[in-house]
């Protein structure tokens, strides 16, 4: 299953880098229920986006209503995410991120700390963000996902997919961490996150950096490129991405997270009309 015919999602190019085909999940992966696993990692040559190509019976379109929260966290639910509440902030991914967004906000925002997270999952971020002084809306596809977003965050929640459903309310930051990978159309996603935005609002993208973690001793079976996720991407393609949905990057920068996740995290802008 090696299909180099296919463009690239983000730069339109056929110009593909084989990396890997595998006929069995890693082992770091989920247990999704797929009988017959095939999936491809390709590269593309011009802009460095990564993008799982699958065969088989994988079929990841109905995965985020259900699938994906039982398959990843099951009945320990409020037990994980006390245990990732309770890590020391130099140990905390999600800490470190509310850090870098506070730090964002003091210095290039005046507008009030309002702020929908989209694709909320376990909701810690929603959590720390509302420790931070935050008006925290928590959206997940998956009801049980937002009924622990209220429960156990304390957060505002919305059970809704973004891309289908209308979403009220206007926010003056909108969040997608690690988000856009697991959607098959990113730049529709992206647009429509605008309809939800004030006026000089801003939007955090946050996204797996394939072009570092391919490097990684681990390289094509670390978590970055797992079959959950469509695609993984480069510096260029995070901006090309942006680019082609109607974005100007205002700051982007790589990272090695506590977790030991590779990442790419940066604000984005709609572009004005002028």
């Amino acid at each position: 299953m090696k299909d180099t015919q296919q463009p690239c999602a983000v730069c339109n190019q056929s110009d593909w880098k084989f990396h890997a085909f595998f006929t069995h999940k890693p082992d770091i992966e989920a247990n999704y229920g797929f009988k017959e696993y095939q999936r491809s990692l390709f590269e593309c040559k011009f802009c460095g986006h990564f993008e799982n190509r699958y065969g088989g019976d994988i079929d990841l379109s109905s995965l985020y209503e259900g699938g994906y929260w039982d398959s990843t966290y099951a009945d320990k639910v409020k037990s994980t995410f006390d245990r990732i509440m309770a890590l020391p902030s130099a140990e905390s991914d999600n800490r470190g991120r509310v850090g870098f967004i506070n730090d964002y906000w003091q210095t290039n925002s005046l507008l009030p700390k309002t702020v929908l997270d989209i694709g909320a999952g376990l909701a810690v971020f929603p959590a720390v963000m509302k420790e931070n002084g935050w008006d925290v809306t928590a959206l997940d596809p998956d009801p049980k996902a937002a009924e622990h977003a209220a429960k156990n965050a304390h957060v505002k929640s919305v059970a809704a997919n973004f891309l289908t459903d209308n979403v009220d309310g206007k926010y003056a930051l909108i969040t997608l961490n690690k988000v856009l990978e697991h959607v098959p159309d990113m730049v529709a996603m992206l647009r429509k996150v605008q309809s939800n935005l004030v006026e000089n609002g801003v939007v955090y993208v946050e996204l797996p950096d394939g072009e570092a973690a391919i490097h990684d001793k681990d390289n094509v079976t670390r978590e970055e490129f797992l079959v959950e996720h469509y695609c993984a991407f480069s510096f260029t393609s995070y901006s090309l991405l942006a680019n082609k949905s109607g974005y100007e990057v205002m700051t982007l920068e790589r990272l090695v997270e506590p977790s030991g996740k590779y990442t790419l995290r940066g604000f984005l802008k709609v572009k004005s009309s002028d």
